[in-house]
């Protein structure tokens, strides 16, 4: 289906897996707060419980909590809160909206930040935009987020995703994936997530693309005065440069944190750029009641040496 360069086939998905479930202060949970019981968040929450403002992490279309297994690692090392997601079976994106707030008020967060990676993207800037009169969300880092779902041109086979058996969800899916040689983390990267993709249900993935594709628009104006972090890449990816362009200009104000390279899951395959970038956007709310992390573990001078040996790598892949 793909040309991927292996080293040791296989070895990094058995690592990855144990590593999940060997995350230290991390308790994993099923919660229904919909009354129809079949609608089952899954999560991940780690770090520490005092934290009343965590970074809540929601995964692309073939994405499950665990994608997201490097971040939590990291950044609960360093002393974060962090909770990863999974989201059931939504048709449309004010339930999805809903069910996300129900979701939040089970767990008592008033206000928290989010990381959404391509649809989780979106789905967070639509949730901002759904709970602008009552904010929820504190700040938002987009990875290789769109901001109109028209851009992948099926809004008209929307509403027909749920009749397509499992295996056509799939092949769409896995049409946007990056094929050819690629270096051994990106082909890791993507083998982890053929992997969760497998994992999805018929309807969790027809759910997702329902979602992904059914026409809608995020409107800036509602969301204006959040923080903002664009986080995308400039090699091979699923948006077009139009897209990304038009993500720039809905936030002219928001942060840009660019990769040079990590296709569509950075987050894998180039865990080390995108936790850096992660802390560089909550640094400005450290000392705060929305603070996602622990006072105690609070150091700026260590997060200063991070951007130098960052900037520095970065200037010498140029030469």
């Amino acid at each position: 289906m793909m040309e991927i360069s292996r080293s040791n086939p296989g070895s990094w998905l058995k690592n990855v897996t144990c590593l999940v479930f060997l995350l230290p202060l991390c308790l994993s949970f099923q919660i229904i707060v919909d009354d129809d019981d079949s609608k089952v968040w899954s999560l991940y929450d780690a770090g520490p419980r005092s934290i009343r403002c965590p970074l809540i992490f929601l995964p692309p279309v073939s994405g499950t909590a665990d994608v997201f297994f490097q971040q939590i690692l990291a950044l609960t090392g360093w002393g974060y809160r962090v909770i990863a997601l999974q989201y059931p079976v939504y048709w449309d994106h004010l339930e999805f909206c809903d069910g996300f707030r129900k979701l939040l008020d089970h767990l008592q967060l008033d206000k928290v930040h989010l990381f959404g990676a391509s649809l989780g993207g979106f789905l967070a800037q639509k949730f901002a935009e759904y709970t602008h009169k009552s904010p929820r969300v504190q700040s938002l880092i987009l990875c290789n987020a769109f901001s109109d779902t028209s851009i992948f041109n099926q809004t008209w086979t929307a509403n027909s995703f749920w009749l397509m058996p499992a295996f056509m969800l799939k092949k769409i899916v896995l049409g946007n994936f990056a094929s050819g040689p690629l270096d051994p983390e990106m082909a890791d990267g993507i083998d982890f997530m053929v992997d969760r993709l497998e994992s999805l249900s018929q309807s969790e993935l027809a759910s997702r693309l329902t979602l992904n594709c059914q026409n809608s628009y995020v409107e800036p104006h509602k969301i204006r005065d959040i923080p903002v972090t664009i986080m995308d890449v400039f090699d091979q990816s699923a948006l077009s440069t139009e897209a990304k362009e038009e993500m720039y200009k809905l936030y002219p104000n928001a942060r840009r944190a660019h990769l040079k390279t990590g296709g569509n899951f950075p987050y894998l395959c180039r865990s080390a750029e995108v936790n850096l970038y992660i802390q560089i956007h909550l640094l400005q709310f450290h000392g705060t009641r929305y603070a996602a992390i622990d006072p105690s573990m609070v150091s700026a001078e260590e997060l200063e040496v991070q951007k130098i040996s960052l900037h520095t790598s970065n200037e010498q892949e140029e030469q």
